[in-house]
C-alpha cells in the first residue's frame, strides 16, 4: 500500500499494479479496496492494465478532513481533488473505472479533469433514474441529510440499505454481526456518493461536456432501472458506448467485465 497527501491534506490509500495504460477504480457507496467488487476485478485487469486501487476518502485507510460531510458541492469537489492526485500517480493520464454511484463521481471527474488526463471513461449501471423515481431518491436525501446532521449513523446505513433492497430481517442480521461498528463508520461517507448523483437524473449538461469515450455498462441479469442508467449514459455522451456483461447482476464479477474494460482501455 502507498499513499498520497490530497489538495486539502486528506492522506489517500492506493494501491498501483499491473502492466499497459492506466485505469483508476472508483468504488460506489459503501465499498473499498477490501470491501467490494474492485480487487476482483482490479486482479482481472492488471495483465494487460496498470490498475489503481484505492480507497475513497474516510473509507479503509484513506482519511477524511473534509469538515462537513454534508456539504454536497464541497465533497465532490474534494474526492475530484482525490482522483486528480491518483491521476498524477499513475503517471498523468489515466481511464477511470466507476462502479455503481461511483460512476457519477467518474463521470464529473473525467469533466472536471478534462481530455489529456482523463482519456476515457466507463462505468457499471450507476443509478440514475427514470422520472418516475425521481421522487425516492429526493426523499432519501433528505433522510440521509437528517440522520447524518444528528449522527445517528445506523439510521443513516439503515436508510441506504433499504435502498438498495436489503430486507428488514437482514439490516436485522448485520446489526447483530460483529462486522456492524465498521459498517458504521463508513456512514459520513453515504454523503458524498448522493452528492455525486445530483438528483439522480442522467446528468446531460455534464456528458455533453465530455469529449472523450465513454463506456455504460450493465450487467444481463440486473433490474431493468439499472440498465436505464449505464444506456442513458452511454446515449446523452458525445462518444458514447453501451454494453451488456454476459450473466451479470449489479454484483458483477472481474472475470465478467474485465474483457470489456481491456478492449476500451487498450483496444
Amino acid at each position: 500500500m502507498s499513499t498520497l497527501a490530497s489538495a486539502d491534506g486528506s492522506t489517500i490509500a492506493y494501491e498501483i499494479d499491473g502492466t499497459g495504460p492506466a485505469v483508476i477504480l472508483v468504488d460506489g457507496a459503501m465499498c473499498f479496496r477490501d470491501a467490494g467488487p474492485m480487487r476482483p476485478i482490479a486482479a482481472a485487469l492488471r495483465d494487460r492494465l496498470t490498475v489503481v486501487l484505492y480507497d475513497r476518502r474516510g473509507r479503509g485507510d484513506s482519511e477524511d478532513r473534509l469538515a462537513d460531510p454534508t456539504a454536497r458541492a464541497d465533497a465532490v469537489a474534494r474526492e475530484i481533488e482525490d482522483i486528480a492526485a491518483l491521476v498524477d500517480a499513475a503517471g498523468g493520464s489515466a481511464t477511470l473505472f466507476g462502479m455503481s454511484s461511483g460512476g457519477a463521481l467518474a463521470l464529473a471527474a473525467t469533466a472536471a479533469l478534462g481530455p489529456d488526463r482523463i482519456p476515457r471513461t466507463a462505468v457499471y449501471e450507476p443509478p440514475y433514474l427514470p422520472d418516475p423515481m425521481l421522487s425516492s431518491a429526493t426523499a432519501y436525501t433528505s433522510e440521509l441529510g437528517a440522520a447524518l446532521a444528528a449522527d445517528d449513523r445506523a439510521s443513516a446505513v439503515e436508510l441506504f440499505l433499504r435502498r438498495v433492497g436489503v430486507p428488514d430481517a437482514g439490516i436485522e442480521g448485520m446489526r447483530r454481526s460483529p462486522g456492524w461498528e465498521s459498517t458504521l463508520a463508513l456512514a459520513p461517507t453515504l454523503a458524498y456518493d448522493d452528492a455525486a448523483m445530483g438528483d439522480s437524473r442522467i446528468p446531460d449538461d455534464l456528458l455533453q461536456a465530455i469529449s472523450v469515450p465513454v463506456l455504460g455498462l450493465a450487467g444481463e441479469q440486473s433490474p431493468g432501472f439499472l440498465r436505464f442508467g449505464a444506456e442513458g449514459v452511454a446515449a446523452a455522451a458525445q462518444d458514447g458506448e453501451f454494453a451488456i456483461v454476459a450473466g451479470q447482476t449489479h454484483d458483477v464479477s472481474g472475470e465478467a467485465v474485465a474483457p470489456h474494460l481491456i478492449h476500451f482501455v487498450a483496444g
